[in-house]
């Protein structure tokens, strides 16, 4: 393959040098390389000012982040074999980590796959491209997959947002065999199901299976609350750890009647309630008529998208967080999560802080926890470390 060189400003290979797999459009030396000679989805060798390559990136001349590095090694692109190659010492880590053939199989730069995610609910593999370069790979993808893991059946989930910043067309197709309404996953030895063709993102977030596991551990025999529970992975995961009972409350009406099948699967459905409506306006509800919980789990979409969003987000967390601690009892636990990358982890305790003194209440964080070992961290990519949760036992003042 006679690839086309990308040239770089002087300086501007410090990130790449040091690990990190993007380039972003004003770091190009437009004078030398054009980005208008280039087509989405190209793939080209990136080069310092003086000539010297760096690795091969896939192209779109027409965003912000214009290349991504997907092999240092000159004589592998991105092909056929460098997929199967990148599944597999994906596949190792995952079977090292779980017993269970339900988790995220690629999860983009931290597995060397920059604009691609991989979700595997046993033999049904979701697939979500999200670049002009992954989305010219898209047959030998498939053909990649069905190398390594043999899927029964492969649904492509093309309809995120970043797919019309690429240019991108948003679709769901099903390439591969068949797909029920509701597929079947397992996740901490509890048995769920996830709408993959009609949910959000693959269907399932498997980020927080760590903290789900940490949960179950607090609930036997309490009253839990599940705010934006989706389709109920805390809240049924709470319910098969013995909670006496679980209010999940989601803006969705389709989600909470998933969350109810999660109950039912599960031998809760006479301890489950669902509550349709905003979560804010629920809340308030709840504490108006004396609502009180053991344990409430709070686990918000992301609040800040953007870092403009980011006054307007923390506001939004800090009013969350506080409507669920007056719906605590008086000894109470608070999972508090955000999977907003723009909201950092002393920015939230701050806020949970906050919240318990405004309401005279003492807090104790006694875990935190992050994404799971299936969304490994880049450590040269800040952006790939998103999610964090606080755990916290909420008291009377002292």
């Amino acid at each position: 393959m006679n690839l086309k060189p990308l040239t770089l400003k002087s300086g501007a290979d410090r990130r790449l040098r040091a690990g990190h797999l993007w380039v972003y459009s004003n770091e190009v030396d437009t004078r030398v390389t054009p980005l208008k000679d280039f087509e989405p989805g190209e793939q080209v060798v990136v080069q310092t000012s003086s000539g010297k390559a760096l690795g091969i990136a896939t192209l779109n001349p027409n965003t912000l982040i214009c290349g991504r590095i997907i092999s240092r090694d000159l004589k592998h692109p991105l092909d056929r074999s460098l997929l199967v190659h990148r599944f597999n010492v994906a596949k190792s880590l995952r079977e090292q980590c779980f017993d269970q053939p339900c988790y995220r199989v690629v999860f983009g730069d931290a597995d060397g796959l920059p604009g691609l995610v991989v979700d595997r609910f046993y033999d049904i593999f979701v697939v979500q491209i999200s670049t002009a370069g992954m989305e010219l790979m898209q047959d030998a993808i498939i053909d990649a997959l069905n190398k390594v893991f043999q899927p029964q059946a492969i649904v492509l989930r093309n309809d995120g947002k970043m797919r019309a910043t690429e240019g991108l067309e948003t679709f769901v197709e099903v390439v591969q065999g068949e797909v029920p309404e509701l597929a079947p996953l397992n996740e901490n030895g509890v048995d769920l199901v996830a709408p993959i063709l009609t949910g959000q993102k693959t269907g399932w977030f498997y980020d927080h299976r760590e903290n789900r596991a940490r949960m179950q551990t607090l609930v036997k025999g309490k009253r839990v609350l599940d705010l934006f529970s989706y389709v109920g992975g805390w809240g049924a995961q709470a319910l098969a750890a013995g909670a006496s009972e679980v209010v999940c409350v989601d803006a969705s009406v389709t989600a909470l009647e998933v969350a109810a099948e999660n109950a039912r699967i599960n031998n809760g459905e006479t301890r489950f309630r669902g509550l349709q409506g905003d979560a804010f306006d629920l809340c308030k509800a709840l504490v108006a008529d004396k609502e009180r919980f053991d344990v409430v789990v709070v686990d918000p979409p992301a609040f800040i998208a953007r870092r403009k969003d980011i006054r307007n987000g923390e506001r939004a967390y800090a009013r969350i967080n506080n409507l669920a601690m007056r719906l605590l009892n008086k000894d109470g636990t608070l999972i508090s999560a955000s999977c907003s990358m723009h909201l950092g982890k002393d920015r939230l305790v701050d806020i949970l802080r906050a919240n318990s003194r405004e309401l005279d209440r003492s807090a104790q964080i006694f875990a935190q926890g992050s994404q799971g070992s299936d969304h490994p961290i880049h450590p040269a990519i800040p952006e790939t470390e998103y999610l964090k949760a606080y755990f916290l036992r909420v008291l009377p003042s002292i």
